[in-house]
């Protein structure tokens, strides 16, 4: 069976529940309140089988000016409109209202059913018919068949069925890879089965059984059981209606305008990148203007913020951000309606760009809607700089599947993927600017340092990339040192050209601090001593820092101890004592032959060095 969403649109009392009455034998008026007034206030549903295996659902909404935005509600995410024009009345206001949402909306196809011919004569009917072609000219209904029928004599019926079954069958069923994105227009419970939600499966597929994500709330819910037509099923895909029961959630935790999706695919956001389209006829809108935005079946408040312009001109179409009072699950490429704040009526419409934008104050041209993957997604990486952007969120901006986007920049130039679990896309041009930023800092490190071998590696981390993606400090020294301007040695970073030079008294003291260490032996030097640089305490300390920057020396409490000896004492106690083994004073005392003031410092160094633990008075010797 192939599902085909039908939606009515028209102004109030022009017939649309009787029509979908006459068509599927199921009144959509589900409220007392609804029977008692006459009048359609909440989304009604009904379903008919059209022949050829197609099955149509339709969405009842509601005509009154005053339950638009109920109406918004049902008009997302349908396949056709059945715009219901009364033959004795015509055009009416809600009329207007309702085609001009249907085609912000980016609703593809329709018919127009003029309603209630038993009620007016051939001449009126030609004069209403004449009317709603001037109103749907140069739009998706232009040339759509216009069917005189009568919900009460039955008059036109069979064509309404055959128009649709035919619109169902060129149509085409909707692609099922897409993300799993359903938007609730309905939430109730029901005895023996608990909650209940219903909406149209935009993108994607639901199975029975499985977890999904409650959005914006980000609850965490099982799906008991799917239904479709009123008939149980395992699992449902895009473009179907469904009735959803919920298991370990309560009616009241959920309400209309939330989305079900795949847990941790879909983000929702209170800043909306989009396209916006100011009706013709309207008022001017001027940057900051206060509207209600109605984001699939959710309503939000929002400001606009005008990107590119001061105020949009009736007619205009101009990139803007929607900044939403409430967070919203959108996704890119979905048709927005946006309405006045007070009162409340339809004046533009938008289409979303970015649906997990950042504050901007500017327009990212780079990013549009005519973008493919790739290159969209090349853009929205630039635009993260050195951070990056990781394939999770980026391809919730996007609103594609990992693996869709995974395949998109595979072998991309331009981009990098750094790290996994997820993979992080930072540009090439981002991780040039950190190279030259890292290459920058060691030279000045260096101008300041000149005795120093290198800048410590977590220091050259800290000043330069702080805020840059995890990955690419690692990746910026491989490529400057493949690239032959940067050189490590240890925890040391420095420019190739690098080299301590050495004055030649400087160069004369270090020869004779290197060999009193040597002599010392364990016990180490003190490197404030005068006497060990030739009588000068300040040569010394440069010295000194020269030959701990080199790794000759290390300290070891308030001594410098010769690097040799101390990776000797390493070696001895690992083959004295075996892993696992307790390491006391008194036989470390004997092995060094040194005093306990010599000792309990070496003991640390040892600590350090992850050689030994201390334990209580004693060391615990490690692998």
């Amino acid at each position: 069976m192939r599902s085909f969403i039908v939606g009515t649109a028209g102004h109030i009392d022009h017939g649309k529940s009787a029509l979908v009455l006459a068509l599927t034998g199921t009144d959509p008026d589900r409220l007392k309140e609804e029977k008692e007034r006459g009048i359609t206030i909440d989304l009604g549903f009904a379903h008919a089988d059209l022949g050829d295996g197609v099955v149509a659902s339709f969405i009842d909404v509601p005509g009154h000016e005053r339950f638009v935005r109920n109406m918004l509600a049902g008009a997302h995410g349908i396949d056709a409109v059945m715009l219901v024009v009364a033959a004795d009345e015509s055009v009416m206001p809600q009329t207007r209202e309702h085609f001009h949402i249907c085609r912000l909306l980016g609703v593809p196809r329709g018919l127009v059913a003029l309603t209630k011919c038993d009620l007016a004569d051939a001449e009126t009917q030609a004069l209403a018919e004449m009317e709603v072609r001037e109103l749907v000219a140069g739009s998706f209904l232009e040339g759509a068949p216009v069917v005189r029928v009568s919900a009460r004599t039955g008059e036109g019926l069979d064509e309404i069925r055959r128009g649709l079954r035919e619109m169902a069958l060129r149509a085409g069923e909707r692609p099922t890879d897409g993300l799993l994105r359903l938007p609730v227009d309905r939430v109730f419970t029901l005895r023996g089965f608990g909650t209940v939600v219903t909406g149209t499966l935009v993108s994607g597929r639901l199975d029975a059984g499985e977890e999904i994500e409650v959005l914006p709330s980000g609850r965490r819910v099982r799906v008991r059981g799917l239904q479709v037509h009123g008939e149980p099923v395992e699992s449902v895909a895009a473009g179907s209606r469904a009735a959803v029961n919920l298991a370990s959630v309560e009616v009241d935790e959920l309400s209309r305008g939330d989305v079900l999706a795949r847990p941790g695919t879909v983000a929702s956001s209170s800043i909306l990148d989009v396209e916006m389209t100011l009706l013709p006829g309207q008022k001017p809108l001027k940057d900051q203007t206060r509207v209600r935005v109605h984001v699939a079946s959710a309503e939000r408040l929002a400001r606009v913020r005008l990107l590119a312009t001061a105020r949009l001109a009736p007619g205009e179409t101009a990139r803007a951000q929607l900044r939403l009072e409430r967070p919203a699950a959108a996704g890119r490429g979905d048709r927005l309606i946006v309405r006045s704040y007070s009162p409340a009526t339809t004046i533009a419409g938008a289409v979303v760009v970015d649906p997990l934008s950042p504050r901007r104050r500017r327009d990212l041209q780079a990013v549009s809607l005519d973008s493919d993957l790739a290159t969209a997604a090349a853009a929205l990486v630039t635009e993260a700089g050195a951070e990056g952007l990781d394939a999770t969120r980026l391809a919730a901006r996007l609103t594609v599947p990992p693996a869709a986007l995974a395949a998109a920049l595979e072998g991309r130039a331009g981009l990098a993927a750094l790290g996994r679990d997820p993979i992080r896309y930072v540009s090439s041009d981002a991780l040039d600017a950190l190279a030259e930023s890292a290459q920058q800092a060691l030279d000045r490190f260096h101008a300041d340092n000149p005795l120093k071998a290198g800048m410590p590696r977590e220091e050259l981390r800290r000043r330069v990339f702080a805020r840059a993606a995890d990955g690419a400090f690692e990746r910026t020294l491989e490529a400057l040192s493949a690239k032959g301007t940067l050189k490590t040695e240890g925890d040391l970073v420095a420019s190739a050209s690098h080299a301590v030079r050495l004055s030649p008294a400087e160069d004369a003291a270090r020869e004779r601090l290197l060999a009193r260490a040597r002599e010392a032996g364990l016990a180490g030097i003190d490197a404030s001593q005068a006497g060990a640089a030739g009588g000068d305490p300040r040569l010394a300390e440069r010295v000194v820092r020269v030959l701990l920057a080199e790794g000759r020396l290390r300290r070891v409490g308030e001594a410098v101890v010769d690097a040799a000896a101390l990776d000797d004492l390493k070696q001895e106690v690992r083959r004295r004592w075996p892993p696992g083994t307790r390491l006391d004073v008194a036989g470390f005392k004997d092995l060094t032959g040194l005093s306990r003031k010599f000792v309990i410092p070496l003991l640390e160094y040892l600590d350090r060095a992850r050689v030994t633990r201390r334990s209580g008075n004693d060391r615990l010797v490690l692998m």
